[in-house]
């Protein structure tokens, strides 16, 4: 997944940066569209950081196997942490 903002891509934190202000990754349903499915990042303030759509998410990661999914999702993710979240 690629972030783009006003033209200029969007740079990643390193992934020990990401797990230091990252406290919880949630599977949730899209609260504006129905029937899609998103990956809600939060903080240690119980903040949402960002969000990332599971369909590309889950495409991203690949086939793995079921015991090794939540773990590839998770590092997936873990390295795709705009550097903005910082900021929140």
């Amino acid at each position: 997944m690629r972030f783009v903002m006003s033209d200029q891509e969007i740079n990643y934190l390193p992934y020990k940066e990401a797990l230091k202000i990252v406290a919880a990754i949630q599977e949730e349903e899209d609260i504006y569209e129905s029937n899609r499915r998103i990956f809600t990042v939060y903080n240690y303030d119980d903040k949402e950081v960002c969000w990332f759509d599971f369909e590309e998410v889950m495409k991203d990661v690949g086939e793995v196997e079921a015991g090794e999914r939540k773990e590839s999702v998770q590092n997936y993710i873990l390295n795709h942490i705009p550097s903005w979240a910082l900021d929140i």
